[in-house]
């Protein structure tokens, strides 16, 4: 997964950059599905889509979260397919990584600044697969400032939204 963390860096800090709106970089939203939405950047093989949602909860209410994401992302260039992330506003605790659940299953992610991965490609394809059947994903994080924090992520809409954008970067 190192090998796209370095392509996924770049997508999260300029998918939510604002952009003067005549760059052909921009952001572009191609649909929304319930709770995610789709965007599309770049053109090309150069082409990243990505389906997005917000959490629907966050605890504890009182930190300062900033924006929270959770992606699952595709490269039209094939440098990836359908790859879960999250990105916070706040430095995550190296020593205390992430981790996402959707019912039983349970995928550890790993840390760089403000944003975590899932490890393997088959954590990223067993996470995924899950999210398309749950309902709700939950994921715990601890702050660099030591902080505990988790999120809920609505599923609804998800399998609709990740099936678009796989389509939109084929």
């Amino acid at each position: 997964m190192i090998r796209i963390f370095s392509a996924l860096a770049i997508i999260t800090t300029s998918a939510f950059a604002i952009a003067p709106a005549a760059q052909a970089s921009e952001p572009k939203l191609a649909g929304t599905y319930s709770d995610w939405r789709v965007y599309t950047r770049g053109s090309g093989s150069e082409r990243i889509c990505y389906a997005l949602a917000s959490p629907s909860s966050l605890s504890p209410k009182a930190a300062n979260h900033g924006e929270v994401f959770f992606m699952v992302s595709n490269w039209k260039n094939g440098a990836a397919k359908e790859q879960p992330s999250l990105m916070t506003g706040y430095a995550f605790k190296l020593t205390s990584p992430p981790n996402a659940r959707v019912g039983s299953t349970k995928v550890p992610m790993y840390v760089s600044q403000n944003e975590a991965f899932v490890e393997t490609d088959g954590d990223e394809m067993r996470l995924v697969k899950n999210m398309k059947k749950g309902s709700v994903m939950r994921v715990s994080a601890v702050s660099e400032r030591g902080t505990a924090t988790s999120y809920e992520f609505s599923l609804k809409g998800v399998t609709a939204a990740t099936r678009k954008a796989t389509a939109l970067c084929k």
